[in-house]
């Protein structure tokens, strides 16, 4: 296609050379580029890589020599099962075309798989040892998986195969109540839906409407490393690693390995292998539990039958009971029979002595000892008053004597000067914290109609009329409202300059 004619312009003028706008020739560059080139398929290094917020992406192709721009729009990159990375050696398959208000041209990309598997596996395996470095992959942080959980949680693609065979595998072994969380297992979507999932089961509360599940199942079927290569998101490894609800990695078959596997707290090999190791066994618990109450059955038996024999045994030592009562009911007998005549002989010992004790109380000795003792009692009263009188006196003197009357006028007198030095300290203090000293300072208190002081500028205008009280008085006052300040002048220019407006 012949753009420019040979006629060129002679000294004298313009030729026969066609005038072209700028939009006609960038449109005739662009039909000769998508003309010439159409669908290609390009190899290169991924450099940087962009995301608009509009979801479309623009990145570079590159190699030793050149550079060519490349863009993906929205709905292309929602297709593309790997996204490209910096650094990711790529084939990328599009066709050319030209971005007319930059004078640019670029690839239009269609789709993008890695330059062989050589390439993703050595991406993986850098993604895999940053990973291991901040210690998602550490073993102590994993945590034990429930014997029998109540609730299960199952994060998968609700129509595959994967769904049936964990629920039927559940129902063999252990039936328990399962919620599933549906997410697509593959392309753009699957790392946004899986993390949705696991942060969407650990963001449930215990007790709450629907029931908190107490381990999840991240499952999906076999497949290519393309395929799969959503679970090697670093925000879903990130997302299994922070869930706090213990999580089982069922991704691929046993030959698969993904990087969740790494992050999980346990790899199952197979989606029906997870639902295996989610729960026992029924019937061999059932089993299991009449195996050991038959055997604490036995235990139970043979230890009652081992005593009672061990029993009899320790009986056939020991002495009869008649051997064993011989001796002391021959003591009984003999002290029984000494019981009566000593009993007697007591009785008539005490009585003897009654009588005795009963002769030493006629009336006539009783009459004597109480005249005896009446004398020595009158004898006492008569020597007792003189002391009573004469220590009486003695005290009337003490009481009564000037040093004592002395001593107490002084103690008055100091107890005195203390009050009131205290009572005088007290008084300047309520001088200098009282408000009329304040008032002496130059403040004033506003007071109502009623005598309840104002202490806002608010209450004082609501107030027809108010008290102001002063050192020296009071006065009466009303509010005033200040009328508004008159706006300033501009000045006016002086004859050096004008005014601009």
């Amino acid at each position: 296609m012949d753009l420019i004619d040979d006629d060129l312009p002679g000294p004298d003028g313009p030729g026969n050379a066609h005038d072209f706008t700028v939009s006609e020739l960038s449109g005739a560059v662009k039909r000769v580029i998508e003309g010439e080139f159409g669908r290609v398929r390009v190899r290169g290094e991924v450099g940087r890589v962009m995301i608009a917020r509009t979801g479309h992406m623009y990145f570079d192709l590159k190699d030793d020599r050149a550079v060519i721009s490349a863009v993906s729009w929205k709905g292309q990159v929602a297709r593309m099962v790997v996204r490209p990375e910096e650094g990711m050696e790529v084939i990328a398959t599009g066709r050319m075309t030209t971005f007319g208000p930059q004078s640019k041209y670029q690839l239009q990309v269609e789709n993008v798989e890695p330059a062989g598997a050589g390439a993703l596996m050595a991406m993986l395996e850098a993604r895999r040892k940053a990973l291991a470095g901040e210690g998602l992959f550490d073993v102590s942080r994993k945590r034990p998986i429930p014997f029998l959980p109540q609730v299960i949680g199952v994060i998968t693609s609700p129509t595959g195969a994967v769904i049936r065979d964990i629920l039927h595998r559940l129902a063999d072994r252990f039936p328990r109540r399962v919620i599933v969380w549906p997410v697509a297992v593959q392309g753009e979507r699957c790392p946004r839906d899986v993390v949705r999932a696991i942060e969407g089961f650990n963001a449930i509360r215990p007790g709450g409407p629907v029931p908190r599940p107490d381990v999840l199942i991240v499952a999906r079927g076999g497949g290519s490393i393309e395929d799969l290569w959503g679970f090697n998101d670093e925000a879903v490894v990130r997302a299994a690693a922070a869930s706090d609800i213990p999580l089982i990695s069922a991704v691929g078959h046993e030959t698969d390995t993904t990087l969740i596997d790494h992050a999980a707290d346990l790899r199952a090999p197979t989606p029906t292998a997870a639902a295996e190791l989610a729960v026992p066994v029924r019937a061999d618990l059932l089993a299991h539990v009449a195996t050991l109450g038959a055997r604490l059955h036995r235990a139970g038996t043979g230890g009652t039958q081992t005593r009672a024999q061990r029993l009899r045994d320790l009986s056939r030592a020991l002495p009869r009971p008649e051997a064993l009562l011989a001796t002391p009911t021959q003591r009984y007998d003999r002290a029984a029979d000494r019981f009566a005549g000593s009993l007697r002989a007591l009785a008539q010992r005490k009585t003897l002595e009654l009588n005795k004790a009963a002769a030493g109380l006629r009336p006539g000795v009783l009459r004597d000892r109480a005249e005896r003792r009446a004398e020595a009692l009158v004898r006492a009263g008569v020597r007792l008053t003189p002391a009573l009188q004469q220590g009486l006196v003695r005290k009337s003197e003490r009481l009564t004597g000037p040093r004592l009357i002395e001593r107490a006028g002084a103690a008055l007198i100091q107890q005195l000067a203390r009050r009131r030095e205290k009572l005088e300290a007290l008084d300047r203090m309520r001088r200098s914290l009282g408000y009329p000293e304040t008032l002496a300072r130059g403040y004033a208190v506003l007071r109502d109609s009623d005598g309840t002081p104002l202490t806002t500028a608010a209450a004082a205008r609501k107030e027809t009329q108010f008290t102001v009280e002063l050192r020296d008085g009071t006065l009466e006052a009303v509010p005033v409202t200040a009328p508004p300040r008159p706006r300033k002048k501009a000045p006016e220019p002086g004859p050096g300059q004008g005014s601009l407006f």
